[in-house]
């Protein structure tokens, strides 16, 4: 019997041709095909989506204090290591123990080995350091747990900027993640969204997604679902804008997708 996806803070790969099941995250192929993700080559003119989806959310900052961040649906821990260069503390969650453990594992030897799918059974070993990154005085500053971004555990609270990339579509129920966010974030401070709105029953029963679908004989957007569900505790600072990013499966296969980055100020 396929296993119905609970609440997670997972990344999501865009696949669209290939459904997936939370057991996906937590094999060999997965891991090295998000660890090429993280801390790779940049594919077809695209640039580092982790370290973008970063940097977009330290600018974001404009001022306010970097002291403490939440990483949620981190995957491997680019993001959180790069957030981790300005605030003083970052801590990392995802769902899946395989990733988490591969975080742990690079924020202490300071470097990252896979093995990178090419054709076939036919891989190549790779391996990067953090500090060719830059990253490598930044790591100990972030911390890695495993856990279910709709319900969090009750330490995970007081952050000045809260980052879930690719994460909101991949949540069984994101109403429960949404609704209670505020909670763990310190006035003023920032929620930031990032999400190619790739909404899957797989993942996320219809009757729970946010938007892609009409209501009434009218469309209703994934956009128009978060200002509706954000709304009492968060207003839109920015305008929405897309951030590309390539997921590379082979030598010859890539996945080029567009992430829609929102940024949201909590109201006193």
């Amino acid at each position: 019997m396929r296993r119905i996806p609970q609440c997670r803070a997972s990344h999501s790969l865009p696949w669209e041709s290939t459904l997936q099941t939370p057991d996906f995250y937590e094999n060999d192929a997965a891991l090295a095909q998000y660890l090429e993700f993280h801390f790779g080559e940049s594919w077809h003119g695209e640039p580092n989506f982790p370290k973008e989806l970063a940097d977009a959310a330290l600018a974001a900052l404009d001022g306010r204090d970097p002291g403490k961040a939440l990483d949620i649906g981190c995957a491997c821990g680019r993001s959180s290591f790069e957030l981790a260069r300005e605030f003083q503390h970052v801590d990392g969650i995802d769902f899946s123990g395989r990733f988490i453990e591969a975080c742990r594992s690079i924020a202490k030897e300071k470097r990252v080995r896979y093995a990178r799918p090419e054709e076939g059974e036919l891989v190549s070993h790779q391996e990067r350091s953090l500090d060719a990154l830059g990253l490598a005085a930044a790591s100990n500053r972030a911390v890695f747990h495993q856990g279910d971004a709709c319900k969090l555990q009750p330490e995970f609270a007081g952050y000045d900027l809260v980052l879930a990339g690719n994460l909101i579509d991949r949540l069984y129920q994101p109403s429960l993640f949404l609704r209670h966010i505020h909670e763990r974030i310190n006035d003023l401070g920032l929620l930031v969204i990032a999400s190619p709105y790739t909404w899957l029953e797989e993942y996320t029963p219809k009757e729970h997604w946010l938007g892609g679908f009409r209501r009434n004989g009218v469309d209703v957007t994934t956009l128009e679902g978060l200002k509706e569900m954000l709304a009492p505790h968060f207003r839109l600072l920015v305008e929405p804008r897309s951030l590309p990013f390539v997921i590379r499966e082979t030598r010859n296969k890539f996945q080029h997708s567009f992430s829609e980055l929102t940024v949201w100020e909590k109201v006193r």
